[in-house]
């Protein structure tokens, strides 16, 4: 895509964080809803799911794309821990599982308070190692991306698993449908995007912003920023703070302050994303069928 279709500069702020001669390449197109990427450093692939399809793909510079995992339960986000090791979020299990050395899965999290969870949906790991994820009902609203079942959770929340003690805990329980979530690069903040307008007109599609305390205790919860085009569903700060989100029209970057600097346009509607790449100053969108790259002059956090 010719780069003078390729960006919407609302700010000029946006154009330190372009690259005007980069192009956005298309580096797959079978998917039936990608979602969920994560860059693996260590092995220099990237790994997303392909939801509906049942699989997770990995896509490598050298190798392009293979099948990583099949079936894979309908995986939805996935992350890395602080030891390196894969944590995925299940529809079909309604649970969240790590990958071992091994190659088995250990359970995380499958239920709260007697009741099946709904569908856990994206992950992200804070520095103390708990492991923190969102649960909307996306993944038993029909059979297309899991398995049709009634919710038996009264809410829709956002959960912290203690990496000590592997207890689950009740954080946030106000979202329509919570989503994507990111945290700050000093993780102080979490940010926990609300697509309920996805199934609503009425509903939210916004990201919130909540300040983090001992414990993983929040407070907060203010609207950072509302997407004018589509849903926020995934999304990754950069460095600096900024946080790149997933739009119906393509990527959108806000400054920690919280003004739209601009918009990468994507020809899909984009699900997902992260930074990657040898300086992590690659972008790699996950949008509907396709699997997209781009180089930013900006560097992702140095995780997940």
């Amino acid at each position: 895509m010719p780069s003078e279709n390729l960006y919407e500069i609302r700010d000029d702020r946006f154009r330190d964080l372009i690259i005007l001669n980069a192009f956005l390449e298309e580096l797959y197109s079978d998917c039936l809803w990608a979602e969920g990427p994560v860059w693996c450093e260590d092995w220099r692939h990237l790994i997303w799911s392909d939801i509906p399809n049942n699989r997770m793909l990995r896509w490598s510079p050298e190798t392009g794309v293979s099948v990583f995992r099949a079936p894979s339960n309908f995986a939805n986000g996935n992350t890395r821990d602080r030891n390196g090791r894969l944590i995925s979020c299940e529809h079909g299990a309604r649970r969240v599982v790590r990958a071992e050395p091994d190659g088995g899965l250990t359970v995380l999290a499958d239920s709260f308070e007697g009741g099946k969870l709904n569908s856990p949906n994206d992950v992200v790991v804070h520095e103390d190692g708990a492991v923190w994820f969102t649960d909307p009902t996306y993944g038993i609203l029909s059979d297309y991306e899991g398995y049709k079942a009634e919710p038996e959770q009264a809410r829709r929340r956002v959960y912290r698993i203690d990496g000590a003690t592997g207890n689950i805990t009740a954080v946030v329980d106000d979202f329509v449908q919570p989503n994507g979530l990111a945290f700050s690069p000093d993780f102080k903040k979490l940010y926990v995007a609300d697509s309920g307008r996805s199934h609503d007109s009425a509903a939210p599609h916004h990201i919130r912003v909540f300040d983090v305390g001992d414990g993983g205790r929040l407070s907060g919860g203010a609207v950072f920023a509302e997407i004018d085009t589509g849903v926020p569903d995934g999304f990754r700060l950069d460095t600096e703070g900024r946080v790149w989100t997933s739009a119906g029209d393509g990527v959108h970057c806000f400054d920690p302050d919280g003004t739209l600097l601009g918009k990468i346009r994507i020809p899909q509607t984009v699900a997902n994303l992260t930074f990657g790449g040898p300086r992590r100053a690659q972008l790699f969108i996950v949008a509907t069928r396709s699997l997209y790259a781009i180089h930013v002059n900006a560097r992702g956090c140095a995780r997940p």
